[in-house]
């Protein structure tokens, strides 16, 4: 996937033809939805993928999957309000060549109807409908644990990346929730609602190390929503991924984090810069998201076992 182009006057006409007739961006799960969007449901889905195309030849994946139980639920109607944003901040402002944008939503799957939903990646407007076929069901068990691990089982084995493929470049996945991963990916959960057939439980410490070969694994904590201010759950995920984990003290920020993020990854810009970027395009999030990575060290995009057309003596494509 991956074909077309984002446009800013097709999102704004859509949000004000919704407007008109009083309807809300996220209309599915509005209207009382129980099960995942045929389009978002993965069960039985071979992959998802980030395509090179003639009009976007240098792919760069960018996987956002958020937690929609409790507190969290707000954040993909952030995230729709932001997408302009964003995408702004990732094109014109030159952080990544080609974005292509993948929208996903994590909950429990001991306990909640819709613990996966998973989009597909996409360079234009679609990125929009897919957020808005989300299901917002805001459960969650309570016992500061959701399905991240599911998610990133999927994520590893079922995408595919030209980027790493082609020219050994990973992808970017933002992980954005409040609670902790369990600590195995459960084969009848996998069945259940993936539907691969595992012969035994896999550590959530391996299903990561399998996620990382494809993608810079990044986790975002509103440190305001729900569990984000327990020091426990913000030092479980820095255990599991390091220094990619961005405690944000403004759910509103989350667009600009990501962009800067993945800014400062492929190598187009400091912090600084990023932060002045933020005021020239007129968010006033950059005090929020000079906070949450100022500790942050992007380890950039470079998958150093691959050998492509173009690479350094060690593999390594430039860049």
């Amino acid at each position: 996937m991956g074909d077309g182009r984002w446009s800013t006057d097709v999102y704004t006409a859509a949000a004000n033809y919704r407007a008109s007739r009083g309807a809300s961006a996220f209309a599915y799960s509005d209207s009382g939805a129980r099960r995942a969007h045929a389009a978002l449901d993965p069960k039985g889905v071979v992959v998802r993928e980030s395509r090179d195309t003639d009009e976007h030849p240098l792919s760069t994946p960018i996987a956002v999957l958020f937690d929609v139980t409790g507190s969290m639920g707000g954040v993909p109607r952030v995230l729709q309000t932001k997408l302009p944003q964003l995408l702004g901040l990732l094109t014109r402002k030159g952080y990544a060549t080609d974005p292509q944008i993948l929208f996903g939503a994590v909950g429990d799957a001991t306990c909640d109807r819709v613990p996966l939903q998973v989009g597909q990646f996409e360079s234009d407007n679609r990125m929009d409908d897919d957020l808005a076929r989300i299901v917002l069901e805001g459960g969650g068990g309570g016992q500061r644990t959701e399905s991240y691990e599911l998610a990133m089982y999927f994520m590893a084995r079922h995408t595919e990346l030209d980027s790493v493929v082609r020219r050994g470049r990973r992808g970017y996945l933002f992980l954005i929730g409040d609670e902790m991963p369990y600590a195995t990916v459960k084969p009848k959960e996998v069945e259940r609602f993936i539907g691969d057939e595992l012969p035994e439980a896999i550590a959530v410490e391996a299903v990561i190390a399998e996620l990382q070969r494809s993608y810079d694994v990044y986790c975002i904590i509103p440190t305001a929503a729900g569990w984000g201010g327990d020091q426990e759950i913000l030092g479980h995920w820095k255990r599991l991924l390091g220094q990619h984990v961005i405690a944000l003290d403004d759910l509103d920020a989350v667009c600009e984090t990501i962009a800067l993020t993945v800014g400062l990854g492929e190598g187009r810009i400091d912090l600084d810069e990023g932060l002045a970027d933020l005021t020239d395009v007129g968010s006033a999030a950059g005090d929020s998201v000079g906070r949450a990575l100022a500790p942050v060290r992007p380890r950039g995009a470079v998958v150093r076992a691959a050998i492509t057309p173009g690479a350094g003596p060690d593999g390594n494509e430039r860049l």
